[in-house]
C-alpha cells in the first residue's frame, strides 16, 4: 500500500479515495505520501476492497467504475479476502483496477508478510518499470516467498475449495448463534467474517476484555466507525461454544 501510494504521487496525483469503513492503512499511506482525502473529482489513487472489511459486503465503488468510462484515477482492488468469498455467485474483479493479492489470510498465515500485484491492461511498460525500481532490493523474506511458490500449487487451491465448503456450514451456525445472544447480525456478509452490533447495555471494551482473558478473540469495530460492532470471524463450533459459554456465564450472567 506503502508503495502503490507513492507511485501514484510519483504519476502526478494529490488525491486518494479509500472504502468509507475499512483498515487505516490505506489512509496511513495516503498521509505519509501527502496525498489528500477530502472530497475531490481530481483524478485520485482510488481503493476499494470485496468482500469489505469489517462488514464483509459488496464494494459500491466496483459497481460505479464497471458503468464508468475511461478514468485518470489509479484504481486499486484489495484481494486479500476475494478467496474467502462464501456467499454470491460472482467474484467481481474490475478490468480498471490494479489488484493486490494478499494470499496469508486465506491459508491462515496472517504473520507471514507477501502479496503481489496484478496490473491492468492499459497501465503502459514505463509505468510498469517505474512501479518496479521504487521496490527495496529485499521485499520478500524466504518465508514470503515459499508463502506465494505454494499459493499457486494446484492441491493448495484444492484444500482451500475444500476448506469453503467447511467455512459455509460452520457460519450458519455461527449466525444463528450469535442472533441467540441478542446480538443484531449486519446482513450481506459474502466472507468468512461478519459484524454483530452488541447489546446497548454491554460494555463493548469489558466484554472484550473478559472474553480475551479466556482465549476468545472479537474485533472492536470502533476504529472503522462503528461502534458497539463487532466483527467475528468464523470458526470452527468448538471455538463457538466456548463464545457462548463465557458469553452466557460471565458477561450477561
Amino acid at each position: 500500500m506503502q508503495r502503490i501510494s507513492a507511485f501514484a504521487v510519483r504519476m502526478g496525483l494529490r488525491h486518494a479515495r479509500v472504502p468509507q469503513h475499512g483498515y487505516g492503512d490505506y489512509s496511513r499511506a495516503a498521509n505519509v505520501w501527502g496525498l489528500s482525502l477530502e472530497c475531490s473529482d481530481l483524478p485520485a489513487l482510488h481503493w476499494v476492497c470485496e468482500p469489505e472489511s469489517p462488514l464483509g459486503t459488496r464494494d459500491a465503488a466496483i459497481e460505479a467504475w464497471e458503468h464508468s468510462g475511461n478514468t485518470q484515477d489509479i484504481r486499486v482492488q484489495d484481494c486479500a479476502y476475494v478467496p474467502l468469498q462464501l456467499e454470491g455467485e460472482v467474484v467481481r474483479l474490475a478490468p480498471s483496477a490494479w489488484q493486490l493479492w494478499t494470499p496469508n489470510k486465506a491459508l491462515a498465515l496472517t504473520g507471514v508478510r507477501a502479496a503481489y500485484a496484478i496490473a491492468p491492461a492499459h497501465v503502459q511498460p514505463d509505468q510498469l518499470d517505474a512501479l518496479r525500481a521504487m521496490a527495496a532490493s529485499w521485499p520478500v523474506g524466504a518465508h514470503g516467498v515459499a508463502m506465494l511458490d505454494s499459493w499457486v500449487q494446484p492441491e493448495v487451491q484444492r484444500w482451500l475449495q475444500q476448506s469453503l465448503v467447511t467455512l459455509r456450514e460452520w457460519k450458519r451456525a455461527q449466525l444463528a448463534l450469535c442472533e441467540s445472544l441478542g446480538w443484531q447480525v449486519v446482513d450481506g456478509s459474502l466472507a468468512n467474517y461478519f459484524t454483530a452490533q452488541l447489546p446497548d447495555a454491554c460494555d463493548v471494551r469489558s466484554a472484550l476484555n473478559t472474553l480475551r482473558r479466556h482465549g476468545i478473540k472479537l474485533r472492536d469495530c470502533a476504529s472503522f466507525g462503528l461502534p458497539q460492532h463487532v466483527r467475528v470471524g468464523v470458526l470452527s463450533p468448538q471455538s463457538q461454544a466456548a463464545l457462548a459459554l463465557i458469553w452466557k456465564k460471565e458477561i450477561v450472567a
